[in-house]
């Protein structure tokens, strides 16, 4: 056969050499919805075909962040499995600022890299491709040490190109399919959440002869943890309370729940709120993280005398309006509950005469804000139990409510409203 013949025989033989891989690689890939699993078949052919030590696919998580790409490796036929950091971060960049395909066979006269001697896996020769979906970087595609000392060619590369725009689209799937699946299990978390908060609040309103008492809680679109509880101590003796939980969703749902049992367990026990506070601050110190707290409002309410005790962990003053129209806010009180292990707390009392009203409030209420950022604040909240006063509790909440959502607009939000009436 002429020489000539005999390359255009070879050249034809290495296409379809090139063509069966580039099907089998696709073939394997295409019905794999699992991120890693198609990750390991594309580094494992990848390995097979271009006969190198190891591939690695770095997936872009962020480009402004200091560390953009999520290195994904698989280790082949060699006893070293990590790309070095410091090597990965000069790749990546490299490769963000151009965009193109990379070949070095020769990094130790190569002054685009600093490499140290002591890599954990050493490198000798690079074929780097990026990974494109819609002319969008979401990648790249790494294949290191070419086996027995060999180069990497233009065709090694032009076969890792295709392989890159094959899998692409594959990878961008997976990626996708598992960010769904996280978000479904997020979105189960946060019903979930719901689930324990909305148990937790009170099934009913105390009906006590002479008070007209309601609580009310509106959750925003993440679950919080505003918390309002209603602790019957005796014939004569009711426990009211509402907090605020630092922090959102399943965490801040647990914190509520410790915080309920605590407050259920010592209000029976504990004579006055100081000590109920004083204790239950203690438990929560104990059994909760520094990064987690809550403010909290309790007062303890005597039918018989009509006096009202109360004290406060880092809560927003509740607003007491007596029957004149006389307001005052109820300050008496301590740190937030969980925060610091001994706290002792001030509390005072107050007499329910006939036409008075408390209103208690979680910061939502007031730290709503409008398209401008402005806040709903303390006076907005006054003026509107001022000008509501000689209605029910149940008509005084539905203003308070309607008034903070005509501000806010009602599709803004952003934190749970929890608010609870007393009035006599």
């Amino acid at each position: 056969m002429a020489p000539g013949n005999r390359s255009e025989v070879q050249r034809l033989r290495d296409s379809v050499k090139e063509l069966s891989i580039l099907n089998e690689i696709a073939t394997a890939i295409s019905g794999v919805w699992n991120l890693e699993e198609v990750v390991d078949l594309i580094v494992k052919k990848c390995v097979k075909y271009l006969h190198v030590e190891q591939g690695a696919v770095m997936l872009l998580e962020d480009e402004k962040s200091d560390r953009p790409f999520q290195t994904m490796v698989r280790r082949i036929d060699d006893s070293q499995s990590k790309v070095p950091y410091h090597f990965g971060v000069q790749l990546s960049g490299w490769m963000l600022k151009n965009r193109e395909p990379l070949l070095v066979n020769d990094f130790q006269h190569d002054d685009r890299f600093q490499l140290t001697e002591n890599m954990e896996f050493p490198v000798r020769s690079l074929l780097s491709v990026p990974l494109m979906v819609k002319g969008r970087m979401i990648g790249l595609l790494n294949v290191f040490n070419k086996r027995l000392g060999g180069e990497f060619t233009e065709d090694d590369q032009r076969i890792l190109s295709i392989i890159a725009s094959q899998s692409a689209q594959v990878l961008e799937q997976a990626r996708l399919y598992k960010q769904e699946k996280q978000l479904i299990r997020l979105e189960e978390d946060i019903r979930v959440a719901r689930d324990i908060q909305q148990k937790l609040l009170p099934k009913e309103n105390p009906q006590i002869e002479g008070y007209d008492i309601i609580g009310y809680s509106i959750s925003a679109k993440e679950v919080g943890g505003d918390y309002y509880d209603f602790i019957k101590i005796n014939a004569d003796k009711l426990a009211v309370c509402l907090g605020d939980i630092s922090g959102k969703g399943i965490p801040a749902s647990l914190l509520m729940a410790n915080l309920q049992a605590t407050l259920r367990g010592q209000a029976v026990n504990c004579a006055s709120c100081a000590e109920c506070l004083k204790k239950s601050n203690n438990f929560l110190y104990h059994s909760t993280n520094i990064q987690k707290f809550a403010t909290l409002f309790y007062a303890i309410l005597d039918t018989q005398t009509n006096q009202l005790c109360y004290s406060r962990a880092g809560h927003p003053p509740p607003i007491f309006l007596d029957a004149e129209g006389g307001i005052e806010e109820l300050s008496a009180g301590g740190m937030v509950l969980g925060f610091q292990e001994e706290v002792n707390y001030k509390q005072e009392s107050i007499t329910f005469n006939q036409g008075d009203l408390l209103v208690v409030y979680s910061d939502g209420v007031t730290e709503a804000g409008d398209p401008k950022e402005e806040s709903f604040d303390e006076w907005r909240l006054k003026k509107i139990i001022k000008k509501n006063k000689d209605k029910s509790a149940k008509q005084i909440l539905e203003a308070i409510i309607e008034a903070v959502q005509n501000f806010t607009g009602r599709d803004l939000q952003r934190d749970d409203m929890t608010l609870l009436i007393i009035k006599r």
